[in-house]
């Protein structure tokens, strides 16, 4: 054990070591006459610092030499610094004797109080030189200091990978340990980082407390603000020199890098250089910068298969042979390389993550389609519309909509869609099943995107706006509908009549006028409608429900639409006006009836007498003249 001397209250240049809850630093008293006058005589051999003591300079040159001679018999870990240990070791008996008098928050060690204290007064003191951004820590600054220089001191022993930060190293190495050691208290799902749990939670929370100032959109993280300002600005500086495309963020470029990494697969090629990956050797420089799924694809076949025996070159046939069987399944595959992908399915492994929002894919291939959803990078063009999406898969769905495929058919009601995906969301319409539940209301859905877009009928959140007109709206669905207002586009044709439409269920209620289709019966009457939503209204006829109430004399209807038409009558709004003498209605219906008087259409007749009129409230008024009421 070091005596007092030994432990010396002069050396000025580490905060840490000076760390004694019980005493004083001697350094803090008032200097005596002789102490004032003292010289710093002793100096560093290696650097030229000067102290005050050799013993100052003794403990100093630990810092040279590397030399740790205080051990923690808890855990082995080694120290420079006797102080040092002993703060330590509180980490081992909770012991925290400092405290903040603003907060009340304990630490173990007068350093990380130091620290701490630095939070509440806002106090910045180091300052990067590159960029201008301020730190509360000398550590921190340099560690920032990184990301201008690129250096990465901390390596993966695992593979490889290099990171700028031992807390980065630490949270990569659960992607190959699988641990995950935060888990979610509402849903039990478990993640390998702190950050990633507080994320989740928000999507339990509907919280989102960071917003976007030019047009009000709410963000659950502040890199999702960040990153979307840019989308205002413009801002894109981070550039590939290969083709010149530049991104707004440094991973969005590192995905789009991927997409020119032909000359690393012609590398690996060689060292195996009897692989059976087909073609490699035909890709084309443009090719591979044009196609990074098949890019990531080719990767990792080489890589998958670093130690394997490659033979001479088989032939068509011999290639097709499916010689490689799951054990689990049975099923068999030509390649090794593909066996070992399909094994994932069953072991649930997910090697490849994403560093922006932390899911995981079994597949690279996946992983760098996936990637394109943060860099926006939209690669296929729609040739119909000029409309561009960041996979195949997308187009290849978004195509139907211009040729009005539909090959995925729901058993129950013989709807139906162009996707796969679009069927399985319907087929949850018929199961009932309402997994993602409102915790305001306690509603429930089917689908996490509509309990999303509930939560907004709550928080009055209306992220998305028209540019043209300023009005604002919960979904984005709704927002591209009001936009065809502004455009006048049609995007949905009628295969009948060729009737353009707006919207999709526009065209879908037209269609029914051609089917004269009506699959939906009241239980109460035996009327038929062609629409749910009609039925679902017309039930109200029967049970007598009017939630729309009118604010301005208390009326009440069964449906939107009429309380709508009702309060024209209170603001005197006359939206519909004839063509022919200018006179205007509050509603279509009534715009409709008054054109018959012009054109001379009477289709409303007496059965009495046969006499015709063109509004059928004016043949019910003629029909008391019979009846005597």
């Amino acid at each position: 054990m070091e005596s007092e001397a030994e432990v010396s209250q002069h050396s000025v240049e580490n905060e840490g070591t000076a760390d004694r809850p019980h005493k004083e630093s001697v350094s803090n008293k008032p200097q005596t006459g002789h102490e004032m006058k003292k010289k710093r005589e002793h100096k560093c051999e290696v650097c030229s610092k000067l102290f005050y003591f050799p013993k100052d300079v003794a403990r100093h040159m630990r810092t040279h030499t590397g030399e740790k001679p205080y051990g923690c018999g808890v855990c082995s870990r080694q120290f420079s610094q006797i102080d040092s240990l002993k703060g330590h070791l509180r980490t081992h008996t909770d012991e925290k004797p400092y405290r903040c008098e603003e907060c009340g928050k304990h630490f173990g060690q007068r350093m990380n109080l130091r620290r701490h204290m630095k939070t509440h007064t806002g106090e910045k003191p180091y300052m990067c030189e590159e960029c201008g951004r301020q730190f509360a820590t000398l550590t921190t600054l340099k560690i920032h200091m990184r990301t201008h220089t690129g250096e990465k001191p901390y390596q993966c022993e695992e593979c490889g990978r290099q990171f700028g930060k031992g807390t980065n190293l630490k949270r990569h190495m659960r992607s190959h340990t699988g641990e995950k050691p935060y888990e979610c208290e509402k849903c039990g799902k478990r993640f390998a980082g702190l950050g990633s749990l507080k994320v989740h939670i928000k999507t339990h929370t509907g919280e989102r407390p960071y917003h976007c100032e030019e047009c009000g959109k709410r963000f659950a993280q502040l890199s999702g603000l960040t990153v979307h300002i840019k989308t205002h600005t413009g801002e894109r500086p981070y550039h590939c020199d290969e083709c010149g495309q530049q991104f707004r963020l440094p991973h969005h470029l590192r995905a789009h890098m991927r997409t020119h990494s032909h000359s690393t697969i012609m590398e690996r090629a060689e060292i195996n250089q009897h692989s059976t990956v087909e073609n490699v050797g035909e890709l084309g420089e443009d090719s591979i910068c044009n196609m990074a799924t098949k890019s990531a694809v080719i990767q990792s076949d080489i890589a998958d298969r670093p130690s394997e025996k490659f033979h001479s070159p088989q032939t068509e046939n011999e290639r097709k042979k499916k010689q490689h069987k799951c054990e689990e399944c049975k099923k068999q595959f030509s390649r090794l390389v593909d066996l070992t992908i399909h094994m994932r399915t069953h072991t649930g492994e997910k090697p490849y993550r994403c560093e922006e929002c932390g899911k995981q894919f079994s597949q690279p291939g996946v992983l760098t389609r996936h990637m394109m959803t943060h860099t926006g990078e939209k690669p296929y063009r729609c040739e119909e519309c000029g409309k561009q999406f960041s996979q195949l898969g997308n187009l290849k769905t978004h195509i139907k909509t211009h040729t009005g495929e539909r090959p995925y058919n729901c058993e129950q009601c013989g709807s139906q869609f162009s996707s796969s995906d679009t069927l399985k969301r319907h087929m949850l319409t018929h199961t009932d099943e309402r997994p993602y539940q409102c915790e305001t209301c306690k509603g429930r859905f089917s689908q996490q995107g509509h309990l999303r877009t509930h939560m907004r009928t709550h928080t009055g959140e209306k992220p998305y706006r028209c540019e043209e007109c300023g009005k604002r709206f919960s979904a984005l669905g709704d927002l591209k509908k009001h936009i065809r207002t502004h455009t006048g586009q049609k995007p949905y044709r009628c295969e009948e009549c060729n009737k353009r439409f707006s919207r999709l269920d526009s065209l879908k209620t037209h269609m029914q006028t051609h089917t004269g289709e009506k699959r939906y019966g009241c239980e109460e009457c035996g009327k038929q409608f062609s629409l749910l939503m009609t039925l679902k209204a017309h039930m109200k006829t029967h049970t007598g429900e009017k939630p729309y109430k009118c604010e301005e004399c208390g009326k009440q209807f069964s449906q939107l639409c009429n309380l709508k038409q009702h309060m024209r009558t209170h603001t005197g709004e006359k939206l519909y006006g004839c063509e022919e003498c200018g006179k205007q209605f509050r509603q279509l219906a009534h715009l409709k009836e008054h054109m018959k008087t012009h054109t001379g259409e009477k289709p409303y007749r007496c059965e009495e007498c046969g006499r015709q009129f063109s509004v059928s409230c004016n043949l019910k008024r003629h029909m008391r003249t019979h009846t005597g009421k």
